[in-house]
């Protein structure tokens, strides 16, 4: 199959590894992503001011690029999601801000939500299948208790992103069962790591990364897995300590056989 792709610019920077391991993992699978052209910033967060709209028109424009292309819009950052995801709902749901939306970028073909905004992991449940792909693992990570840290963004608000039950997820779980490794729960799964928060308050952002990694640890993990480039850097800077904390991205290309090749670009 074939998706429009929305990497984002963290994953140019800061998180190019989550980047690129999940390119050549869809290689893998079968699935074919491709970046719409010039795409910009989706703006980081999505404000809940209804009457801005300038920070949302880059998230309008790839959205219209993915519903052109007759494709579903792929992203793997959790922020990046989180944004074009309820940029999609607004305009579905919001009369008045699609008006200004479309009003304001006149010269183009006027968008009214129609794009399936997906989270690889989404793809890799519905498209692919949990089933399915782990048919194709040839370096299962049999033995490997991970614990699969959500944050804020892949599930809230829970009307808008429906990829799981907000208080109770699985996706992830089900994911790193699929490639071998053995999950653990713990409470503070998908609670806010406060990263948000550490340029305001690091002192607030310290105890929560380290109430997340402790949570998990005291459960017996030993290594921490996310979606969120922002949730791996303030776990790591501001957290305990207690475990390495990598991208979902890296144990797929792991338990695939292609992390050694990446790794030898």
């Amino acid at each position: 199959m074939k998706a429009t792709y929305f990497p984002g610019c963290t994953l140019r920077t800061k998180a190019k590894d989550l980047d690129v391991w999940a390119r050549k993992c869809a290689e893998v699978l079968g699935i074919t992503l491709e970046e719409p052209a010039d795409w910009q910033c989706c703006g980081g967060v999505f404000s809940t001011a209804s009457d801005e709209i300038a920070s949302k028109l880059a998230a309008v424009r790839a959205l219209k690029a993915a519903r052109d292309a007759s494709q579903p819009l792929v992203t793997v950052c959790s922020a990046c999601h989180n944004v074009l995801k309820q940029t999609n709902h607004a305009m579905q749901t919001d009369a008045v801000f699609a008006s200004r939306v479309n009003n304001y970028m006149a010269d183009e073909a006027p968008y009214a939500g129609e794009t399936q905004v997906l989270h690889y992991l989404e793809l890799l449940r519905d498209t692919v299948g949990f089933d399915e792909l782990a048919k194709k693992v040839v370096k299962p990570l049999t033995g490997k208790k991970i614990a699969p840290y959500y944050g804020c963004l892949l599930l809230r608000p829970s009307k808008v992103m429906q990829m799981d039950d907000p208080e109770n997820p699985q996706i992830m779980e089900d994911f790193l069962r699929a490639i071998g490794a053995e999950p653990v729960f713990f409470g503070r799964r998908n609670e806010c790591c406060g990263g948000y928060l550490s340029l305001e308050d690091a002192t607030a952002a310290k105890k929560n990364s380290t109430l997340v990694m402790d949570s998990a640890a005291g459960n017996g993990a030993e290594l921490m897995v996310t979606a969120c480039p922002l949730c791996r850097y303030n776990l790591i800077k501001n957290g305990s300590g207690a475990m390495p904390v990598v991208y979902f991205t890296e144990l797929l290309a792991e338990a695939l056989g292609v992390k050694e090749d990446i790794a030898n670009d």
